[in-house]
């Protein structure tokens, strides 16, 4: 395990006793927990504390704000708050993506996982959902499970990580939620399919029990195909993920919230589908435009050697009959993005965090 700063830090001494690099392989070959019941605990800030210690020689983290998006809504729990993010996977950014403006330094995985943690202990999700995760063993579930969450990852089967030299195992999708606050149920690994046939795409649905209330509700993430031209196919993966779900919540009768990287803008089939779903589904970040309808400019801003991508892909949808969104993280502008786009000394992916603040609608059993 490599430093992240002084070789004294609370936080080296943290990664010091996660997994060798020759168990990470062991592990990412039978998808075992590594063991972390013998390592203590960490408090938050003491983390945060030391990745800004790493990270003193670079920008500090931009300011984005809540937006309180309550209406009226009265709620007698504490808010559930939600994160989306693909992180960008650490072999993918520097090996294969070819962001043309991004220095090769700021991509350094010593600092970057750094500015990936700052992000997330900045806003303290209850439950966190992550895309393109190549660094699960190794850094973040040796962590963040002793941060208090319960931490499951569920590979791509052939994932692009694996034919770039030096990687760390295959990229997937990871969710973490605080033991404190949830009663796990239920969980499923979904390996999506798309006319029949198993994809590489994957998804994790959890069933969850709210300690506070005593409802349980679903949760899950994915992270669809990408690429122009695999519009049927995001969209025959988008309805394969539905009827599983469906089951799985029988029917909505439980709760729902779907975090994702669909690789899809919303003029696309497979989000029609879950904008029509039966599921009742309403995508969270429209509720930020003046009118509720229209989702965000982008959430992803990169540019490559074929020229500028700016798109819409990464979406928290959730069942609008049984939850109410409370607030919404803003986005980065345009300025802060600045010209050379994401990933940056200042940020440390491609996407952007996503963040929603969720309570129950009072009247549980309200109809569809």
């Amino acid at each position: 395990v490599c430093s992240m700063g002084n070789s004294t830090s609370r936080l080296y001494s943290a990664l010091a006793k996660t997994l060798s690099s020759s168990a990470v392989s062991q592990h990412q070959t039978c998808l075992e927990q590594p063991d972390v019941a013998q390592l203590d605990p960490i408090d938050p800030k003491d983390l945060l504390e030391e990745c800004q210690m790493v990270l003193q020689k670079r920008p500090p983290r931009f300011q984005r704000d809540f937006v309180d998006l309550k209406k009226n809504v009265v709620s007698n729990h504490r808010p559930i708050r939600v994160m989306q993010w693909n992180i960008l996977a650490q072999a993918l950014g520097e090996g294969k993506d070819n962001f043309v403006q991004c220095p090769m330094e700021a991509l350094k995985w010593e600092e970057r996982k750094c500015l990936i943690l700052e992000e997330i202990l900045a806003y303290k999700p209850d439950i966190l959902c992550l895309q393109e995760v190549d660094h699960y063993f190794d850094t973040f579930e040796p962590l963040l499970s002793r941060l208090g969450y319960q931490c499951t990852f569920f590979p791509k089967p052939w994932s692009p990580c694996l034919d770039v030299e030096q990687n760390n195992g295959p990229d997937g999708c990871a969710l973490f939620f605080l033991k404190d606050r949830f009663e796990l149920i239920n969980s499923a690994n979904i390996r999506l399919t798309a006319m029949k046939l198993k994809t590489n795409q994957v998804a994790i649905a959890q069933t969850l029990k709210c300690n506070e209330t005593g409802r349980q509700f679903c949760i899950a993430v994915t992270h669809l195909k990408a690429r122009t031209g695999w519009e049927r196919f995001r969209s025959a993966q988008g309805c394969d993920l539905l009827q599983n779900l469906m089951s799985i919540t029988q029917g909505a009768k439980i709760p729902l919230i779907i975090c994702g990287d669909f690789n899809a803008e919303p003029t696309e089939e497979v989000y029609r589908e879950f904008s029509n779903s039966s599921l009742n589904l309403n995508s969270a970040y429209k509720l930020l435009s003046p009118d509720g309808q229209s989702e965000p400019p982008y959430t992803t801003w990169k540019i490559r050697p074929s020229g500028e991508c700016r798109h819409t892909l990464d979406y928290i949808w959730y069942s609008q009959h049984a939850l109410n969104v409370n607030s919404a993280l803003g986005l980065l502008t345009e300025e802060q993005i600045g010209p050379n786009r994401l990933p940056s000394f200042h940020y440390p992916s491609d996407h952007l965090s996503l963040v929603c603040d969720f309570s129950f609608n009072q009247d549980p059993d309200r109809l569809l």
